[in-house]
């Protein structure tokens, strides 16, 4: 099993927008992706934070654009494909798990991930016997 460890749209966001009730958050965000060592996401995860950093941290488009250029050529981007929708439903009914994280689940188990890091699933369930979900918080 290779290191490839997924992180949530909801970490990065943690790491990138600054907020005083949230600093500890924050901090172990950053902390999770300075310390993972072969970093995957999927498009769907840069889509959620560009939406987020506009909304939440008032961005503008250069900056978007920019953050973009940036992100994809640091990190491993991998987008879904029409296998991944279709895995995404038995990934759903078997884990009980929602419509969008089934679809995060399945691009990190195809991408050989081995921990997806998110707030958002049941901290420790073991997915195909492959990729475990840690909440870092």
């Amino acid at each position: 099993m290779k290191d490839n460890v997924f992180i949530d749209s909801n970490i990065w966001l943690y790491a990138l927008i600054q907020s005083q009730t949230d600093d500890e958050k924050r901090l172990i965000a950053k902390n999770c992706i300075v310390e993972a060592k072969d970093i995957i996401v999927s498009t769907q995860v840069v889509n959620e934070v560009c939406v987020n950093l506009m909304r939440k941290a008032s961005k503008d488009n250069a900056y978007i654009e920019q953050f973009v250029s940036d992100f994809v050529a640091t990190y491993a981007v991998v987008a879904q494909t029409k296998e991944d929708v279709l895995q995404a439903a038995s990934i759903r009914r078997d884990y009980d798990l929602s419509y969008w994280d089934s679809l995060i689940v399945t691009c990190a188990l195809r991408s050989e991930c081995s921990i997806l890091l998110t707030e958002d699933m049941q901290q420790g369930l073991i997915i195909n016997k492959q990729l475990e979900i840690c909440n870092p918080f």
